[in-house]
């Protein structure tokens, strides 16, 4: 919302030395956003008031042109017949809103406008234009570019000093209050904060003598009471609609971002940005009977002031006459009824709309107007008489119209609920001692009415009634962030709390930490990808119909409609991060996620409705936790391009499904657990490329390359590899051995075993290790042939032994004694032989 500071400033009793910047300040302190601060541009040299004589329309041009005689101020030398003659100045003007006998605002040669235009006498167009007449934007005093800013009558003088006339000396705040209070959507509600914040006099704005409302002005019913709980109308006969807006209301409609349109509108809109209700003006003749508010009915349009025809949702409030919908409550006005330069009986509106149903209108038809937004944001429901009032007298003043007697204000307001809080409870949230008096004088401050009494116990308490503005005042932490925040959050100490000793980190948060920092260490760079995925993701992995996978839970208020599922796995958002890398020239990616997946019940459990008056009983919390899906913490990878970059030291290397083993050996190292492979074939890996990845005897992932249709389909880079590991799944080691480090040497020594090509690598590995026992200490496969020599189906698996004795230097014999053992453990289980 942007703010002169003129404007706010009137209903203040501030002191001279209380600047923009001050109000700034205080606006920051007490918890209102400020977006920005505009101070309009001063204008130096010669900016008078002129009034146009004559207007010559220039033909023959692509765009209508005026070359103006001006009137500004100045006298020629007088004759016998013309003793007062008057000079004007010959200006040329392509707008064409304005007619001979305007005023206007003129900027004569040697003046600056904001944004450093000068302005000279210049040949244009075939003539002299010897200034410029300005429109608001070239003033700095607003957006409007769309004609010549014209004064209205009587305003000033030729002559006249414009910048004195048009206030250009002035300063615009730009805020953002919170959603919660609507009040600050006005300069009623600001000057309040201000006041409080800065303890000085505030006028209500608001505060009118009313008349009784002896009799109504226009029938009205209201069907649904939950969406209008008032109305009221105001009648002005008379009116001359087409009388021009006071310049001082046009000037504050500018600054604030808002166009002058006619009388009526303009008034409507300035009482709406001064006391923060929302008007609209009726042209009572063209209203046939009774006034109905209720809900659209199925199959109803309605023609907005916008000339937009709109089809109308049952959920819509709308008000409807004898002929049918005639606006959409809350959010904009029908055409049918509106105001225009012949209209003489006008009904002035201020109605209290349900919040929530403004608020779905609004999005519904993407009509966000300046009504809406603050109708949805709540109004104060005892303003409707006042705001009426205020516009009807304006009418009056301005348009020469007379207020007809009595005023309709149907429905009823619901009364205010009182609330009841611990005197001090603003002193414990805070962790402050405030002075005594405090809760008291700042609830008082903000319009509550509030009552302390003292229990039994002795403990003070107050009831506080807030005042009809702010329904965002509901329960004692709502009163106590009124009281924090006018004290000053900064009033309020930064402390941290001490943590108790033998506190710290879980084993399991260990854990995590250590799998992150090792897969870091190793290379990967970490990313936190869109936990929610697309069900065509599933079609795109290849998984089959009945796949538990596809199963996935759904959001009922997703941020991406097509996206609307809980991952069960973390690949969909890391291969969509791969992809969005390496289609952004990225060539050698490796990315690692550690999160939570949600995994599929086999019958989904039904959620018990809980409230919030009490804690819940102990068997709703267990329905509540049994309702919550499994989501176990998983660790995954993925790799493209190069696992080792070329350059001058020599080629790269591919990344290839050992890499993707690799780095679930680096998980398993970090979480103290050894790992075992085996071949498996699962989607979306390749199913000869796949590997099942085993804690004992305990699945926890898989690793390896992905299904060449799955990278076709994602559009990744070709022998793209990913592996997968459930953390939750492997058992937590908290107390782990030391490792024993032998300080004797250790003894190499190779064997090359010749199997059928179906054994396993692994699994030949495993015999190995069995069969040399305590002093065989690591086994690595470092060769796998195939060749004639060997035989059909045949294959060689070369494996480098270390061995190693904890308390002795090992002899030739016990070495050779420990391979042997090793190569008959893997003879008597595969039918290896050892290859000559």
């Amino acid at each position: 919302m942007r703010v002169p500071v003129s404007w706010l400033t009137e209903h203040l009793g501030l002191g001279e030395a209380v600047g923009a910047q001050e109000l700034v300040e205080a606006f920051v302190r007490i918890g209102i956003e400020v977006d920005g601060v505009h101070q309009l541009e001063p204008v130096t040299g010669p900016l008078v008031v002129g009034r146009v004589v004559e207007i010559e329309e220039l033909t023959g041009f692509k765009k209508p042109i005026r070359f103006c005689q001006v009137e500004v101020g100045e006298l020629t030398s007088a004759t016998a017949d013309n003793p007062t003659a008057v000079k004007t100045r010959g200006i040329i003007c392509g707008a064409s809103n304005f007619a001979e006998g305007d005023l206007v605002a003129v900027a004569l040669p040697g003046a600056v406008l904001p944004g450093g235009f000068a302005i000279t006498a210049r040949q244009t167009y075939g003539h002299v234009s010897d200034g410029m007449i300005c429109s608001a934007k070239e003033l700095g005093l607003g957006d409007d570019h769309t004609g010549i800013l014209v004064l209205p009558p009587g305003t000033a003088d030729p002559g006249d000093d414009a910048a004195e006339v048009l206030g250009l000396e002035d300063t615009v705040i730009e805020l953002a209050p919170t959603p919660d209070r609507g009040y600050a959507l006005s300069i009623r509600g600001l000057a309040r904060e201000l006041s409080n914040a800065l303890d000085v006099p505030f006028g209500d704005p608001a505060a009118l003598e009313i008349p009784q409302a002896e009799s109504d002005v226009w029938p009205v019913r209201i069907e649904d009471p939950v969406a209008c709980p008032r109305f009221v109308l105001r009648r002005v006969t008379g009116l001359d609609a087409g009388a021009p807006t006071p310049w001082w209301i046009r000037r504050r409609l500018l600054l604030a971002g808002i166009r002058s349109i006619s009388l009526a509108v303009d008034v409507t809109n300035y009482v709406m940005l001064e006391l923060g209700h929302p008007l609209h003006a009726w042209d009572a003749a063209s209203l046939s009977g009774d006034l109905v508010v209720r809900r659209a009915r199925p199959g109803e349009k309605l023609t907005t002031l916008d000339d937009v025809s709109r089809e109308l949702d049952p959920d819509d409030i709308v008000i409807a006459d004898d002929t049918g919908v005639v606006s959409l409550a809350g959010t904009m006005g029908g055409a049918s009824t509106e105001i225009n330069d012949d209209s003489t009986d006008v009904l002035i509106e201020a109605a209290h709309w349900d919040p929530p149903s403004i608020s779905r209108t609004a999005r519904r038809h993407k009509l966000f107007s300046e009504a809406a937004k603050r109708f949805e944001r709540f109004t104060d429901p005892q303003l409707p008489p006042a705001a009426v009032e205020m516009a009807a007298r304006l009418l009056r003043q301005y348009g020469d119209g007379t207020i007809r007697p009595g005023r309709t204000d149907e429905g009823q307001v619901p009364a205010v609920t009182p609330v009841t809080m611990p005197i001090n409870l603003p002193d414990q949230v805070a962790g402050v001692r405030y002075d005594r008096g405090v809760t008291v004088r700042r609830l008082t401050q903000i319009g509550c009415k509030v009552q302390v009494s003292t229990g039994d116990d002795g403990t003070a308490s107050v009831t506080v009634l807030p005042p009809s503005w702010r329904g965002d005042l509901v329960q004692p932490a709502d009163l106590v962030e009124e009281v924090l925040r006018l004290e000053g959050y900064d009033s309020i100490p930064s402390v941290l709390p001490s943590a108790p000793a033998g506190g710290g980190l879980t084993d399991a948060q260990r854990r995590r930490r250590s799998v992150a920092r090792a897969l870091a260490e190793a290379g990967y760079v970490e990313v936190l990808p869109f936990p929610f995925v697309a069900p065509s993701v599933w079609d795109a992995f290849g998984l089959e119909a009945d796949d538990d996978r596809r199963r996935a839970a759904s959001v009922l208020n997703p941020l991406e409609s097509d996206k609307h599922q809980l991952a069960t796995t973390l690949l969909p958002g890391l291969l969509e991060t791969l992809q969005r890398n390496t289609s952004r020239g990225f060539r050698d990616v490796a990315l690692f996620h550690v999160g939570q997946v949600v995994l599929p019940q086999a019958e989904p459990a039904e959620m018990p409705e809980v409230g919030v008056q009490a804690r819940p009983a102990d068997d709703v919390l267990a329905a509540l936790e049994a309702a919550v899906p499994a989501q176990p913490l998983h660790v995954a990878v993925v790799l493209a391009g190069d696992r080792t970059r070329a350059g001058w030291w020599g080629t790269g290397e591919a990344a290839s499904w050992a890499d993707a083993v690799q780095a679930a050996r680096t998980v398993a190292t970090a979480a103290g657990v050894s790992l075992t492979v085996r071949a498996a074939d699962l989607m979306p890996w390749h199913p000869g490329r796949c590997a099942q990845l085993l804690v004992g005897d305990q699945p926890v992932g898989h690793a390896g390359e992905l299904h060449p249709k799955v990278v076709e389909a994602l559009g990744l880079p070709r022998r793209t590899v990913a592996m997968e590991l459930d953390l939750d799944a492997i058992p937590l080691e908290v107390n782990r051995p030391a490792p024993v480090i032998s300080p004797y040497p250790p003894v190499l020594l190779d064997v090359a075993l010749v199997v059928d090509a179906a054994v396993p690598a692994a699994d030949l590995a495993g015999a190995l290790v069995e069969g040399g026992g305590a002093l065989l200490e690591d086994v690595t496969l470092f060769d796998d042939f195939t060749g004639e020599q060997l035989g059909e189906g045949k294959r060689s698996l070369a494996y480098k032994l270390r061995l190693r004795a904890p308390d002795r230097t090992l002899t030739v014999e016990e070495a050779t004694e420990a391979r042997d053992a090793a190569v008959a453990a893997a003879a008597e289980r595969f039918g290896a032989t050892l290859r000559s």
